[in-house]
């Protein structure tokens, strides 16, 4: 291994070597207490200490880097407090995510570290979410996110480095190519000999380096963040290396040629890093013995305190309460009575207008919404009134724009990422379950994104157009979900979901976009979220539904004379206002839910429950449901009609009604 110390004092070459010395201690003494069972799991980066420290070194402190399980280097050269590091290993309440996930699974904005999640990739949509918000800040700032090899075959990887590089968003792409994907060699993951040959694909600049050379990362990263400050544009930095010890622990390294394991131990970047400094005579032995005794009594002491914090405190109530970002709202009302007759379109983008002058720091994300306007022309004008910063049109890649959705939030700004239909939610469904919906409760992060979903039936758009996937979300503690069915309450829940830091699904329905109109305020307002509405007064029986529900629900009443029926708007589906429903089930005693999601596990289901678990002696009939067959939508307007719950409702009141 050949070091060239180029123009950088013994000072630099000294704190690299510390740098590099302290996670190997780290690393040492946690192997130790796993065998002692005093930790649970561990991810070794043996061997491959020089990437993750030369590369903390090299940047600024207030550049963001997004490591993996494997880059304690990252954490230790940032100076993070070892007591409170050992304390997220043990799951103790001095921890970062106070007992609720483990080893480097959180972030930590003083440090501006922003840690991974299990699945592999989404950390990159993060780490362009994060570059944007600095650019569009002026900041000069670099960010960099660390992938392993394997990791690379995600698409996550592929939609965030294609966005960078659109967008020109200064980020490093480190590939830490060690040659396996837990047991699978590289010549089971891919074919491409060098990553750096996949940058041109991008139209992007590739680097490789050797990731054992501590001096040759911490040039290459100082140098290309200098340029990259001054020239945004991404570099994917492919550095080889070796994983000494298996995926984790547990897994061991069988699976390993023993002869490669052997090559790659003389490359060790620490040993070799420091026969270097002792033979240009930057350290001695001694220099060495008291470097190592310092570090090991931090660790000692680290490790005291660790041991004594005490478990979290068991409390529903707490846990519960860290879902979401502290928010209370406080509805708005317009300034002035001047209202005008607007579609259901026209309200939403009068929101998303309004919204948009009220928060300067909010920035808009989806396919064709610039120049074009959006598949609905729901943005048009927008590009011209705020500028093309702010109003993004992005590349066929959901799941990176949501994670840049989160990467805009860690920056303190606010994003409203639209999906042309709300079937293509599936691309960006694990960033919106598993990083926005819980990064709050994890690491008190708070993911302030709106997430704009054109959603339902009735335009025979087919299976992949027009489904109602609500229900999917539904379950997923961490998201709020509101679903409007006038102009007026479109504008003012949009008003709402941006308003609040925490992240929202906002279903619109496509049908009502231009059938539905009302007069409603000009100024901006807001509606409180969370909030039914009683549509129809009625004492007979009560039809629980919100979206086109309720349209259906007031026309089949209205051919019913002799049923006196209340309707009820949920309108916000998370959290949905369970007071609302015990009201109408005690003065109605006869419930209906209806929604046009399909029947079964649908959003019916849960009220129904609920229903059924709190308000049972109030009823005087089974609870019943109409909602869409348990199949896919048909496209043939005669089939999507025998598809929606719409045919089956007047049946359905009359059954419930006579019961």
């Amino acid at each position: 291994m050949q070091f060239n110390r180029k123009k950088y004092s013994d000072k630099v070459l000294k704190d690299l070597y510390e740098g590099l010395l302290k996670p190997r201690l780290i690393e040492e003494k946690m192997l130790i207490l796993l065998r002692q069972g005093k930790i649970s799991k561990w991810f070794s980066g043996i061997g491959q200490e020089g990437i993750a420290v030369g590369l903390t070194k090299g940047l600024e402190n207030d550049d963001y880097i997004l490591p993996m399980h494997r880059n304690l280097g990252v954490f230790t050269s940032r100076n993070m407090p070892l007591d409170r590091l050992f304390s997220q290993w043990q799951g103790t309440s001095l921890g970062y995510t106070k007992g609720r996930d483990r080893s480097f699974h959180f972030g930590s904005n003083e440090h501006r570290i922003v840690g991974m999640i299990s699945h592999l990739g989404p950390q990159n949509g993060v780490a362009d979410g994060i570059a944007l918000a600095g650019k569009l800040l002026k900041e000069k700032r670099v960010t960099a996110v660390f992938n392993g090899d394997g990791g690379t075959s995600e698409g996550d990887f592929h939609e965030a480095i294609n966005v960078a590089a659109v967008w020109d968003l200064p980020v490093i792409f480190v590939i830490e190519n060690n040659g396996y994907g837990l047991s699978t060699p590289s010549s089971e993951q891919f074919r491409c000999k060098n990553f750096v040959d996949k940058a041109i694909g991008y139209g992007i600049e590739g680097v490789k380096i050797d990731g054992n050379n501590i001096l040759e990362v911490y040039d290459t990263v100082k140098t290309l963040a200098e340029s990259i400050r001054k020239n945004p544009r991404p570099v994917l930095l492919e550095a080889i290396t070796f994983r000494m010890r298996g995926h984790e622990e547990a897994s061991g390294t069988k699976y390993v040629p023993k002869k490669l394991i052997e090559d790659w131990a003389k490359k060790d970047p620490l040993i070799n890093y420091e026969n270097y400094l002792l033979k240009e005579g930057v350290i001695d032995k001694a220099y060495i013995e008291a470097a190592t005794k310092k570090i090991k009594k931090e660790i000692d002491d680290g490790l005291a305190i660790a041991f004594e914090s005490k478990l979290p405190e068991v409390s529903t109530k707490t846990e519960m309460a860290d879902l979401f970002q502290p928010f209370e709202q406080t509805s708005i009302h317009p300034k002035s009575k001047k209202v005008t007759e607007k579609r259901f379109i026209d309200a939403i983008s009068d929101g998303l207008r309004q919204s948009m002058e009220k928060y300067p720091n909010l920035v808009l994300m989806g396919q064709d919404i610039a120049e074009y306007g959006g598949a609905f022309k729901i943005t048009d004008g927008f590009v011209k009134a705020f500028g093309k910063e702010r109003v993004r049109n992005t590349p066929i890649c959901e799941s990176a724009i949501v994670g840049a959705g989160l990467g805009l939030s860690i920056k303190g700004m606010k994003a409203m990422v639209e999906m042309q239909f709300a079937d293509f939610v599936t691309e960006g469904f694990n960033q919106i379950v598993n990083n926005l919906a819980k990064s709050h409760w994890r690491w008190g992060q708070n993911a302030d994104v709106v997430v704009r979903m054109p959603t339902g039936a009735g335009t025979a758009a087919g299976p992949f157009h027009s489904q109602s996937n609500e229900a999917w979300f539904f379950h997923t503690p961490g998201l709020k979900i509101v679903y409007p069915s006038n102009p007026y309450d479109a504008k003012g829940l949009l008003n709402a979901a941006i308003e609040d830091p925490n992240p929202y699904l906002y279903f619109e329905h496509k049908f009502m976009y231009r059938s539905i109109k009302e007069s409603i305020p000009d100024d901006y307002y807001t509606v409180e979220v969370g909030k039914a509405k009683t549509v129809l007064e009625g004492t007979d029986l009560s039809i629980i539904t919100y979206g086109m529900g309720v349209h259906w629900a007031k026309e089949i009443v209205a051919t019913l004379p002799n049923i006196s029926a209340e309707i009820i708007d949920l309108r916000t589906l998370l959290p949905w206002d369970k007071d609302a429903v015990e009201i109408t089930v005690k003065k109605t005693n006869r419930v209906l839910v209806l929604h046009e999601d399909t029947l079964t596990g649908g959003i019916g289901a849960e009220i129904s429950a609920w229903i059924n678990e709190h308000c049972f002696q109030y009823l005087d009939a089974p609870v019943m449901r109409v909602a869409s067959l348990d199949t896919p939508i048909p496209f043939a307007p005669v089939l999507e009609n025998n598809f929606l719950a719409k045919g089956r409702l007047k049946g359905k009141i009359e059954e419930l009604a006579g019961f």
